[in-house]
């Protein structure tokens, strides 16, 4: 799969950690959302460990033990922390233009995030991103990473093949989706999962900063298109 990369035309991207710095507001919120429901604080790691996960899933996997009613307690009242704050998150740096030329240079460009739709409509309305990308897909609207349907979807409205799309994420759910759809996996190297973590899913690559895209595409383009059954080398 990963010898057809110079064939890509859809390009994935994660949200939270990936486009956008925002560990600190999501650690934030989800402290206040337990705080509101007097349950046992969970430290920064913990909840940078879920990061990248559904809402529902991340609440689950933060309280394991205390059933259905309290994840959807906790999941509303992190909503009402989110939405009720003003945006306190900003874009890595270089994020806007690069997506800007990666679209004027023809490709196709989605969001596949663990965010809620509401939240993640107010991002890209607040970072003028919401006209950049051809389609996107929300945690809360299909099956949360690292199912596949997520990816599915998006390919399928954008008549992509999982080899044409390449997934890009900073944690380990992204690249193990990207693995479930036979896609691509990127990994970023500066957003909330360290390295050792993301190397269990063989990215194809690791970009030290979000611009980096540019130039890993751009070599990828100089490769010779890869032989069919016809050719021989």
């Amino acid at each position: 799969m990963d010898n057809c990369l110079n064939e890509l035309k859809l390009l994935v991207f994660d949200w939270d950690g990936t486009l956008m710095d925002s560990e600190a507001q999501i650690v934030s919120c989800m402290q206040a959302a337990a705080a509101d429901l007097a349950l046992p604080e969970r430290r920064p790691e913990e909840i940078r460990d879920i990061i990248g996960l559904g809402l529902k899933e991340a609440v689950t996997r933060l309280y394991p033990d205390d059933g259905e009613t309290l994840v959807e307690a906790l999941s509303d009242r992190y909503r009402q922390h989110w939405l009720g704050q003003l945006e306190t998150s900003t874009l890595f740096p270089g994020v806007v233009e690069t997506l800007q030329l990666l679209k004027e240079e023809g490709f196709l460009l989605a969001v596949a995030t663990g965010k809620g739709r509401a939240g993640l409509d107010r991002s890209l309305a607040m970072t003028g991103l919401d006209t950049v990308f051809h389609t996107t897909r929300c945690a809360d609207e299909t099956r949360s990473k690292p199912h596949p349907q997520m990816l599915h979807e998006i390919m399928q409205e954008l008549g992509a093949t999982s080899v044409q799309t390449a997934m890009i994420g900073d944690t380990e759910y992204d690249l193990a989706m990207a693995r479930n759809a036979k896609a691509h996996p990127v990994a970023v190297s500066y957003g909330v999962h360290e390295w050792e973590r993301l190397q269990r899913h063989a990215p194809v690559v690791c970009l030290e900063q979000f611009t980096d895209i540019n130039d890993w595409l751009a070599e990828l383009r100089q490769q010779p298109p890869p032989l069919t059954a016809n050719q021989t080398a």
